[in-house]
């Protein structure tokens, strides 16, 4: 990157900024306000931003898991987070989880989500997740990252690059916003409607329940 990583343009959130802690408690303490829906309204919170990335290329699929141990993934094929180098070389990763979306959260009237409810961002997901890895591809290179409670507790580390691009989210929902269940034919109907440029394939491997 040519230009010092003070003059990047923010455009989705503020790349001078790393962790806003206030921002992340504020969303700790209130997750009837922020996951009102619970760990199904995460999902979609994640599916935002695949959708996002299909709009762009003209479509997109994502695959959306529901893990024998509570926990939940998204993957999508887009481009991937992005990823830059910053003037000392440096790769610095927009900071989606530790830091408000500008266009979403002290807007909520913006966008909704198919549940009905306010688009606020990647970072309700991190806060109010007991863990969360994100794993980002592009055509640059590829790395992951863990936050717990929505703070990030490694450096961004690279991963083998195998010739793909896109992101995976893997999160542990935390007890404040309820237990895991499956998403209803009517959700699925809501999400189809809503963001026809996504596929979106969902896989339950919680076994019997």
């Amino acid at each position: 990157m040519d230009t010092p990583r003070a003059q990047w343009v923010n455009t989705t959130h503020d790349w001078s900024s790393t962790v806003d802690t206030d921002h992340l408690a504020r969303i700790r303490q209130s997750p009837a306000e922020f996951a009102p829906g619970g760990p199904w309204h995460l999902v979609l919170e994640v599916l935002g931003y695949a959708a996002d990335e299909a709009s762009v290329s003209g479509g997109g699929r994502c695959a959306v898991v529901l893990h024998a141990d509570g926990s939940l993934s998204v993957r999508d094929d887009g481009r991937g987070t992005d990823t830059r180098l910053d003037e000392q070389g440096r790769s610095v990763k927009k900071p989606v989880m530790a830091t408000k979306d500008l266009r979403f959260f002290d807007f909520p009237q913006v966008e909704e989500l198919p549940d009905g409810l306010p688009r606020r961002g990647m970072s309700v997901v991190a806060a109010l997740s007991e863990w969360l890895v994100h794993t980002n591809r592009r055509l640059n290179g590829a790395w992951t990252q863990r936050y717990e409670r929505g703070v990030p507790v490694t450096g961004l580390a690279p991963v083998e690059v195998d010739g793909t691009t896109g992101t995976l989210v893997h999160f542990k929902p935390g007890t404040s916003v309820g237990a895991v269940t499956t998403p209803t034919a009517d959700d699925l109907t809501r999400l189809a409607s809503a963001w026809p440029q996504l596929e979106v394939r969902l896989d339950d491997r919680r076994g019997p329940h």
